[in-house]
């Protein structure tokens, strides 16, 4: 077990992969509770891969990674995960990305006894036909009560007009019609391919003793055989960089309309880690909680509060999102495109931001579940965990943000209106 001090938090981490290519992360810290996540690298994005023992590709229905969500807490023996943990005094969930899927649960008691069943119970799928058709119902249901989220229906429809052949174009939980089509055969080609432990990595937050976790995690995995796997084939998405549609309006419950806004990106011949931080900086300036637009918008009535951005990658392109509630959309979509087509960055916005993310490990580093949301966020975009984040911080500089940053276009957009029916 190798150990190492997270500079950022004050904290140790505790790291250990072990035979069967699981990686273990234990990070100890006084308090009164414990977080623990299991975390396959598998989300909706994974939709066409080479499945373990094949030669040819195989295409999942969309929303695969999801239905397979719910019924890993399906046990043959028929025990609910949940009451387990309920049992114990601990609270359990689990959530889909376009990434990942993470199983977790959160208490101070049993803690060795919680983390052994994390582990078998999603390492031992029970699917047939029988309890596979009954989820289709209720994953129908919980499809339908997000087409009745004003901002979900935006996002989404925004999502599907800025791709064209992008899997992120797609809802995490599919269509109605996609999951009509899934299979116990479906859920257990993507299980076998994606969860092996090589592919996943158990993070461990909170009032523990690291030795006693690790010897607890060795001697679970020991009772079971997994065989050595290579690496993990996944299709390769051409997406061009024009959007499927520029603009669309569409209709909702709601009071005041709600605006939506895409840049996409193409990152390919760039650090599409470092842009993305670039880009988070110059989104933030234009059109941060103090940005000089934000004011004068909110001044003229023009918006109603703050705008919500949202940066993630998609292949060899860097999508930025921006939302807001506008009485005055047009409007509004007209000013933004004004303030971006201005790349100014100056030495002082950047230091301010580098302090602001510093400020953010700070306010972090008193919550077991942001450290843990932390680590397992820097296995799944950079394959490692940093360190020392703010040496990283303190790398970003203004000559290389103007660098990047001037690259870039903001030509191909997407934008939704929400309007009242």
């Amino acid at each position: 077990m190798e150990k190492n001090h997270l500079k950022h938090f004050d904290l140790d981490l505790y790291q250990e992969t072990l035979p069967n290519g699981l990686l273990v992360n234990i990070i100890p810290k006084p308090g009164n509770n414990v977080y623990a996540t299991f975390v396959t690298k598998y989300g909706s994005f994974d939709n066409v891969f080479v499945p373990q023992g094949k030669k040819k590709s195989y295409e999942a229905p969309m929303g695969v990674a999801h239905f397979l969500e719910h019924k890993v807490f399906e046990q043959k023996d028929g025990e609910d995960p949940f009451a387990f943990y309920t049992k114990n005094g601990a609270d359990a969930n689990a959530s889909t990305s376009y990434l990942r899927t993470c199983y977790l649960f959160s208490g101070p008691e049993h803690v060795e006894e919680n983390i052994e069943y994390l582990l078998d119970f999603v390492q031992n799928p029970y699917f047939t036909d029988e309890n596979v058709e009954k989820e289709k119902g209720i994953i129908e249901q919980e499809i339908k009560m997000y087409d009745d989220i004003p901002y979900w229906k935006l996002y989404e429809k925004n999502l599907f007009n800025t791709f064209l052949k992008h899997p992120l174009r797609y809802p995490i939980a599919g269509t109605v019609e996609s999951i009509s089509k899934i299979t116990k055969e479906d859920l257990y080609t993507c299980y076998d391919t994606f969860y092996h432990p090589s592919n996943m990595f158990l993070t461990v937050v909170g009032n523990v003793n690291p030795d006693t976790v690790m010897d607890c995690v060795r001697k679970n995995q020991a009772k079971k055989n997994y065989e050595k796997r290579g690496p993990i084939i996944r299709k390769e998405v051409e997406e061009p960089d024009r959007v499927f549609k520029k603009q669309e309006e569409i209709v909702g419950d709601v009071e005041i309309p709600k605006l939506s806004v895409a840049y996409k990106i193409n990152a390919q011949d760039m650090d599409k880690n470092r842009l993305r931080n670039y880009l988070s900086f110059f989104f933030d300036l234009r059109f941060g909680s103090t940005s000089l637009l934000r004011e004068r918008l909110k001044r003229e009535n023009a918006i109603t509060g703050g705008f919500s951005i949202d940066i993630m990658e998609a292949g060899k392109h860097i999508l930025c999102m921006v939302s807001v509630d506008s009485k005055k959309p047009e409007y509004v979509l007209e000013e933004m495109n004004k303030e971006i087509s201005d790349k100014t960055i100056t030495a002082l916005e950047v230091e301010r931001k580098k302090k602001t993310l510093k400020s953010a490990c700070i306010y972090q580093s008193d919550s077991v579940y942001s450290i843990c949301d932390h680590v397992n966020s820097n296995l799944l975009h950079y394959g490692s965990i940093f360190l020392d984040e703010y040496s990283w911080i303190d790398s970003f500089c203004l000559e290389e943000a103007e660098e990047m940053i001037s690259k870039i276009t903001f030509e191909h957009q997407s934008s939704v209106i929400l309007k009242r029916k």
